[in-house]
């Protein structure tokens, strides 16, 4: 793989060589592959600071898979409570003798404060900003339906401005030669820098071949929605049942969870419709974390060799 960065902290940081490389590696893990981390890196430590089932899970499972043993600090129950602060905490678990660090945080760019760790920092969700980690199991389950990216039309659909996984996915798709579209409400879709065209809901979902919807991120918002406007936003801005019909035949549905049923997506499309690809978006997870924790001790273990390399 190409040489970065240390951390896993954004996608600007991944050549598309990396890209496709972790995809391959990724694949090749839900194929049966196996690959042990050096008896030297067995420990590695789990730092949420939002609440998470997918990821932290998946991140789990892979670390797993992976014969890691997990530090999972419970930052409810831990010195964070006394006003540790990040740095500290994450440092604290470097000292004590993590070889990563899994960060989930609700601050944008925390990674930008842990840029002298040593050891591998994993974004796993900051802020709105970015979810590197998303992004590649979303990228695998677009390639394993399609083969490539370019020139595919992929429609992102909802509340794309507090978004992270919609900030990743788009830079990546389009560095990659995807089409993106934007669908949903006006003052949701003013993202700057990501610089796709707006389209009407019915016009995103007939054109596209990837239908990529987004969750109303309620704990983003100035208010909580009530049922009637539950209702109308699935009326305008769902794939609803009617909507789903209009679909190209191999198109595909994905979401990244978790899901309001009736509001984003019609609960019976979940499991029900053939082109759904929400539950393998899941299980690639798993695989995709897989390849990130690999390539990350990696880049770790050749860093280590370089160094003594340096003082020998």
């Amino acid at each position: 793989m190409d040489q970065q960065a240390l951390h896993f902290t954004t996608v600007d940081e991944l050549s598309e060589g990396t890209i496709h490389s972790l995809l391959k590696e990724a694949e090749k893990f839900k194929e049966g592959s196996f690959w042990e981390p050096s008896p030297q890196h067995p420990f590695i430590a789990n730092l949420f600071y939002e609440p998470s089932t997918r990821t932290k899970m998946s991140f789990e499972v892979a670390q797993r898979r992976l014969g890691l043993q997990i530090l999972d600090v419970d930052t409810d129950n831990s010195s964070v409570q006394k006003g540790e602060s990040l740095y500290d905490t994450v440092r604290t678990l470097q000292a004590v003798g993590a070889s990563a660090v899994v960060v989930r945080h609700p601050d944008n760019h925390f990674y930008e404060n842990l840029r002298n760790i040593s050891i591998p920092i994993i974004n796993a969700g900051d802020g709105n900003g970015e979810h590197p980690s998303q992004c590649l199991l979303d990228l695998l389950t677009i390639v394993e339906e399609f083969k490539c990216f370019r020139n595919l039309n992929v429609a992102v659909i909802g509340d794309v401005y507090h978004s992270r996984v919609a900030r990743s996915n788009v830079k990546v798709l389009k560095r990659l030669g995807a089409n993106v579209m934007f669908a949903g409400p006006d003052h949701w879709l003013d993202i700057s820098g990501l610089d796709c065209p707006q389209v009407s809901v019915d016009t995103a979902v007939a054109g596209a071949d990837v239908v990529m919807l987004l969750r109303v991120q309620h704990e983003r918002h100035n208010e909580i929605m009530e049922q009637k406007k539950k209702n109308d936003y699935h009326a305008q801005y769902g794939l609803t049942m009617e909507r789903e019909k209009m679909m190209k035949p191999g198109g595909i549905i994905m979401h990244p969870g978790p899901f309001h049923r009736d509001v984003e997506i019609a609960s019976s499309l979940i499991e029900g419709s053939y082109h759904s690809r929400i539950f393998r978006q899941m299980e690639n997870g798993v695989y995709a974390r897989m390849a990130i924790l690999k390539y990350v001790f990696e880049q770790q273990r050749d860093k280590e060799f370089a160094l003594e390399g340096a003082l020998s």
